[in-house]
């Protein structure tokens, strides 16, 4: 894939890149038995439209259904299906009282609004597609049940999944209670990250390896800080896990210092995060543990945070917080107010208001025939106006390809399988399929397009293949129109809003840092590094997203990955500060000098990518000693 993305164009390499990993083999057998079954007992109870709703509740919940915590799936399922719920009911009496005009209008106010909600974070944009989706299905779909009846039957479907996803243990989780299983796997993955880091410093590895480090911090604090009925974890279990997790953040600003010295370190370093790890996997104790020197500072953080985590791991271990800093409402309207959120809600409003209008003419100039499914078009707007999926013209090649893969295969299964029995079985056969093509987008639209058609076809209406390939070429169409227009907004909004929030946390953790009377505030100071870390990260991914659109929309990003480069290296600066000024509790000359040339390279770099610079925002730097 390497040579085939130095030989095409980014936008193009994207589209034919797909996630790789071991299959979610619980994810799959959750997928099996959500839509498939709900619909077998509406068919078999004479209840098929029910039976219909509820099975896109669990379909589009197992989209969302990802890899962690059962706590963290809550939030990651449920909050999306309240929202589709409200969708679909606002979507079906609107479509049952309103005019042609009037619905357009109103569904293009709901796009503005779930489209600036959905720049808040994954989960808001998980709420607001499927708000979208649900209202575009629900004034489009005829169905027999009221509005009220349908957005219970959907939050019942996805509530099926949801409590599959609770009650049933994964597979090969054996040790501790399975409730936790998803956390002890991420906690274990932190000491895990640790120890790789350490393996390659002093080598070319050690910048990735970093990185894979925060990932695997991000997943874990998100794994272990779900939605909780009580402020604190309530049972032993869970209290021992936080507190392995909090024993992971001395161990990771160590090695995070160690591979900013750039000196390899003995291999009986390493050795003593993989025996944690497997510690937290197990639910064993950890024996003995080999402490590296102590010649450094770096290398005496790193036996201290040893010998802590050990002591945590027996049972001493009395902190249990998680460090992380909550988001005020206040920080939320900011950010859905912002400029990413303008800029999204527009286009997302402007897309799906299109859709629905381009789809109501035809539908009303009978282009459908006598079956009302003019939902498709404003539904495929809705994903393909979606950035968490990709570069606008790798989502268009995705969607395309895929829906006219799924619509070929729907219409040989269509020909062959027994109905209903054999549609039943091929939605059963395609909720199993969904956590698997979710890492490619054209592979989880061929699958998605099978279901949805396979529930059309049992509702009641004909085959649909070809229709939905003409619709979804028209959805495209609108979607690369509106994704190029010059005025919606600022162009890289998205971009900007986060690399400015990164470069603000960033300052804020060095300030921290380097004043002398909060240098013992290390809760403090973790939480402040971990919010740096995770924004840092968060901008990253958008700024490699929009590196690969067209050059067109590219070039307004221009600039943005050298400052978050410099901000890495800054971030990795301060780190290695505080190591040191918790050793000696002063800086050595090479920290003073690197971090004024950072801020200066720093400045540089958002003067050029046009980024605003708070004034005051960067701390002066102490002198040496």
């Amino acid at each position: 894939m390497s040579r085939l993305g130095s030989a095409v164009p980014p936008w193009l390499a994207h589209a034919l890149r797909a996630q790789r990993g071991p299959v979610p083999w619980s994810a799959v057998v959750r997928g099996a038995l959500a839509a498939g079954p709900l619909l077998l007992v509406a068919v078999l109870s004479g209840r098929t439209s029910v039976g219909v709703v509820a099975a896109l509740g669990a379909m589009l919940a197992g989209i969302n259904d990802r890899p962690g915590s059962r706590r963290a799936a809550v939030r990651r399922l449920g909050v999306p299906a309240l929202a589709g719920a409200g969708g679909l009911l606002v979507g079906s009496y609107a479509g049952q009282h309103v005019g042609a005009v009037t619905l357009t209008l109103l569904l293009t106010v709901l796009g503005l609004l779930a489209g600036a909600v959905s720049a808040v974070g994954p989960v808001a944009s998980g709420a607001g597609t499927q708000l979208l989706v649900a209202a575009a299905i629900g004034a489009g779909m005829p169905l027999p049940e009221p509005g009220w009846q349908r957005a219970l039957i959907f939050v019942a479907g996805a509530g099926w999944l949801l409590a599959l996803r609770l009650a049933l243990p994964t597979p090969g989780a054996t040790a501790g209670d399975y409730r936790f299983d998803g956390e002890r796997d991420a906690v274990g993955g932190v000491y895990d990250a640790v120890a790789a880091l350490l393996e390659a410093v002093g080598g070319p590895h050690a910048p990735g390896r970093r990185v894979s480090l925060t990932a695997a911090l991000d997943h874990a604090q998100d794994a272990l800080g779900g939605p909780r009925l009580r402020r604190y974890a309530s049972s032993a279990a869970e209290r021992r896990l936080h507190a392995q997790y909090a024993a992971a953040l001395p161990l990771a600003e160590a090695a995070t210092a160690l591979a900013w010295a750039g000196e390899a370190v003995p291999a009986r370093a390493v050795e003593g995060p993989r025996r944690l790890a497997v510690a937290v996997r197990t639910s064993t104790h950890t024996g003995p543990l080999p402490a590296p020197s102590r010649s450094a500072p770096a290398l005496r953080a790193l036996d201290d945070a040893l010998l802590h985590a050990a002591d945590a791991f027996d049972g001493g271990g009395d902190d249990t917080a998680l460090h992380t800093r909550r988001r005020t409402a206040t920080s939320l309207a900011r950010t859905a107010l912002g400029s990413a959120g303008r800029e999204y809600g527009l286009r997302v409003a402007l897309c799906f208001g299109a859709s629905v209008a381009v789809a109501q003419a035809l539908h009303h100039a009978r282009w459908y025939g006598s079956h009302a499914h003019w939902y498709w078009l404003p539904a495929t707007a809705v994903f393909l106006v979606k950035p968490d999926l990709g570069p606008l013209v790798s989502r268009v090649i995705c969607r395309a390809a895929g829906t006219v893969l799924g619509a070929v295969l729907f219409a040989g299964f269509a020909a062959l399988l027994p109905r209903p029995a054999g549609l039943v079985a091929l939605v059963a056969l395609c909720g199993a399929l969904i956590p698997v093509a979710t890492r490619h987008f054209a592979a989880q639209t061929a699958v998605v397009t099978v279901l949805v058609l396979s529930l059309v076809m049992v509702g009641g209406e004909p085959g649909a293949s070809w229709s939905r390939i003409g619709e979804t070429l028209l959805a495209c169409a609108i979607v690369l129109l509106v994704g190029h227009l010059p005025a919606l907004g600022q162009r890289g909004g998205g971009v900007r809003t986060r690399l400015a929030h990164a470069a603000e946390a960033a300052h804020m953790y060095l300030a921290h840092v380097l004043d002398d009377g909060t240098t013992d505030d290390r809760a403090g100071r973790w939480a402040l590094r971990r919010e740096a870390y995770r924004a840092l990260a968060e901008a990253r991914a958008s700024i490699d997203l929009a590196a690969a659109e067209l050059p067109a929309l590219a070039r307004h990003a221009e600039g943005t990955d050298e400052v978050a480069a410099t901000l890495e290296r800054l971030v990795d600066t301060t780190t290695a500060c505080a190591v040191q000024l918790d050793d000696t509790g002063r800086l050595t000359p090479q920290h003073c000098e690197r971090i004024a040339e950072l801020l200066d390279e720093l400045a540089e770099g958002r003067e050029r990518a046009g980024l605003a610079v708070k004034e005051g925002q960067a701390p002066p730097v102490p002198l040496a000693g």
